[in-house]
């Protein structure tokens, strides 16, 4: 059950758990502290951001709670070695990032905070999620001056391949750039199927004595065919990811949940082929599908 007020005894416990928490970073980066810590930077703490996110991410989807409490912990602890990484080159202090943070949230919640500088975006009452994005995005837009030459440019350049995609999709769609009906959806990715298996005939046709693509023993029309495979399997991810959104499911975490999955069921295999002395190899893939589809019934 959600608690409509907040808890104020919890909130004093939150505001001296992050002062002890903020002690022990500040001690961890001190002279003296401990020597890993010590020698990070804002960029050598990029994979682990992502690699803590991507965990976080994972035990929400299970439902598990504890696990929850532990990885979003291991989130906010790369977030804020980060910052104050910046706070200790004087680039930022954490309270200017904290702060900011409040502000473009009161900002961009004038429904809530009439006074707020997003008040001039306010086009009636809000009555559902929708217009609050809509109303979010205007706030952007004309009040923040977050505009480019493309809506495309608001997506950051650094995301991952899959979730770039995504996003550019969601963007466009703002614009009325999107299917009113799955079925069309539909066919876009069974006509990109159809086009990368072309491209795959292609190539076979050209490189008949397979020669590895992009090597000194390739050619320059196998290097091309390679690429048209590449560009059609990309188109296909594309499109792919096109009907996840209009599902209602966001690609990132279903494909962690599936490679999660995917090493479960295959440890799995790797052990009970152990444990009965089979070899793993090509001559003895029926008895690995059966341990496999093992590990199904189990649930992994």
């Amino acid at each position: 059950m959600i608690k409509e007020t907040p808890d104020l005894t919890k909130r004093d416990q939150a505001v001296k758990a992050f002062e002890r928490f903020l002690e022990t970073i500040q001690t961890l980066r001190a002279p003296g502290g401990c020597p890993w810590d010590r020698e990070q930077t804002p960029l050598s703490m990029r994979r682990d951001l992502i690699e803590e996110t991507f965990e976080a991410v994972d035990a929400i989807s299970q439902q598990d709670s504890d696990h929850a409490k532990e990885e979003l912990g291991d989130v906010l602890l790369n977030t804020m070695m980060i910052a104050y990484m910046h706070e200790q080159e004087d680039k930022f202090a954490i309270a200017d990032s904290i702060n900011e943070l409040t502000d473009k949230l009161i900002r961009r919640h004038p429904h809530v905070w009439p006074q707020s500088e997003g008040s001039s975006q306010v086009k009636g009452q809000v009555k559902n999620a929708e217009e609050v994005l809509n109303q979010w995005d205007r706030i952007k837009q004309n009040v923040e001056g977050r505009t480019g030459s493309s809506i495309l440019d608001e997506v950051p350049q650094g995301f991952p391949p899959l979730l770039k995609a995504y996003k550019f999709q969601k963007k466009a769609a703002k614009k009325g750039f999107d299917w009113n009906q799955l079925e069309p959806v539909i066919d876009k990715v069974k006509e990109e199927l159809q086009e990368v298996q072309q491209a795959h005939a292609d190539l076979v046709q050209i490189n008949s004595e397979n020669k590895e693509p992009f090597t000194l023993k390739s050619t320059p029309e196998i290097d091309k065919a390679q690429l048209h495979v590449e560009e059609e399997i990309g188109d296909l991810l594309f499109a792919v990811v096109n009907y996840a959104r209009k599902l209602g499911v966001d690609p990132e975490t279903a494909l962690n949940r599936t490679n999660q999955k995917f090493y479960n069921r295959f440890t799995y295999v790797e052990k009970q082929m152990q444990e009965n002395n089979i070899p793993m190899d090509i001559e003895h893939l029926a008895q690995e599908d059966e341990f496999w589809n093992q590990a199904k019934k189990l649930g992994l």
